[in-house]
Parts: C-alpha cells; sequence; structure tokens
C-alpha cells in the first residue's frame, strides 16, 4: 500500500489555525478560571492553561520548522480567532447575571466547544504527521505525541463537568468531580465508559 500523502499548503494553514486555536485557548482557560466556584474544577483549568502554554510554545517551534510565522494571518485564521472571542464574550455575558453556578456551567460549556477545535487539530496533525516523511514527519511526531494526551485529558474530562454540572442545575444528583476525572479518561473509549458507571458513583 502506497503511503498517503497530504498537501503541504493546508497542513501549513492548519499549522496557523492551531496557533490560533492554542492562543485563544489561553483566553478561554484565563475567562473560565474566573468564572469557576468548584475548587476541583477551578484547579483542572488552571493546570489546562499551564499546559495550553507550554502547547503555544510547541506550535510556535512546528512554525519554525515550516518556515512560517506564527503571525501569519489567513481567512480560517481570523474564524478561529472570532469563535474564541465569542466563547469568552459568552462567559462574560454569563458572569454579569445574578447566579454564579449558571456561569460556571456557561465557562464548562465554553471549553468544550473550544477543546473540540484544539482536539480535532491536534487529530488531524497525528494523521499527516503518520504520512509525512524525514525531518518533517519526525518533527510533526514528536508534537503530536507531547502534546496529544493532555488534549484527550482537556475534552473527555471538561465533557464530563459540562455534563455533571447541567445534571446539579437541574436538580438531580450529580457525580464531581465528574467519573471522567476520577477514572482519570484518556480517550473517547475510557469517557464512554466512565459515563455509564456515574450512576454506581452516586
Amino acid at each position: 500500500m502506497s503511503k498517503a500523502r497530504y498537501d503541504s499548503q493546508q497542513l501549513n494553514d492548519l499549522v496557523i489555525q492551531m496557533m490560533e486555536t492554542e492562543l485563544g485557548g489561553e483566553q478561554v482557560y484565563r475567562t473560565a478560571i474566573a468564572c469557576a466556584i468548584n475548587p476541583d474544577l477551578k484547579k483542572e483549568w488552571e493546570e489546562y492553561l499551564e499546559e495550553t502554554l507550554t502547547h503555544q510554545k510547541v506550535v510556535r517551534g512546528l512554525c519554525d520548522t515550516l518556515g512560517l510565522s506564527p503571525d501569519t494571518q489567513t481567512p480560517t485564521r481570523q474564524v478561529v480567532k472570532h469563535i474564541g472571542e465569542s466563547l469568552v464574550k459568552a462567559m462574560q455575558m454569563a458572569q454579569k447575571g445574578a447566579d454564579p453556578a449558571a456561569a460556571q456551567l456557561v465557562a464548562a460549556e465554553c471549553v468544550v466547544h473550544a477543546e473540540t477545535k484544539d482536539h480535532a487539530n491536534w487529530e488531524l496533525l497525528g494523521k499527516v504527521a503518520e504520512a509525512a516523511t524525514g525531518d518533517l514527519g519526525k518533527a510533526l511526531k514528536a508534537a503530536h505525541e507531547a502534546v496529544e494526551k493532555q488534549e484527550d485529558h482537556h475534552l473527555y474530562h471538561t465533557k464530563g463537568w459540562s455534563r455533571e454540572l447541567a445534571i446539579e442545575a437541574v436538580g438531580m444528583p450529580a457525580v464531581l468531580p465528574p467519573p471522567e476525572e476520577v477514572k482519570k479518561v484518556e480517550t473517547a473509549i475510557g469517557a464512554s465508559r466512565a459515563e455509564q458507571q456515574r450512576e454506581a458513583m452516586l
């Protein structure tokens, strides 16, 4: 079977989108932390913020490898920036309301939105890394391996927080911290299994 090919221009565009996603992610986490009232959730997001700052450095390194300026503006980057700013504004709107628990839930939902894009970026980079060869292939694989598990953690754990906070908001018993957190989930299958076990954890 022949080696899969990829479009190098699209790879450049992906990496520029990734740069903006990580920069926007920093602002999303800073705002979400200000909305967090559950101490476990706040601590979790503080850790994710630190990891996001590290991910920015990893993507800057990829920009160097590809000969790109990390400040390059593209139409797709503008869309990513707009969405990130919209998530921050949504949290700020929620903070102006009278209910801190509602603002915390909005923050969890916004982090899930941001991390869904972030996770998809790194997944796609992993696919390109499998096809790429030589020094570029090594650089892409190294970047992907350095970040992938953390991205899984960010998405699946925050999805769990978002679900349990929503369940709590409608007055039903919630598992906090969520099963994904307790079981240290790092895969989609693991997240599904953890959610199925939540009833036993109530």
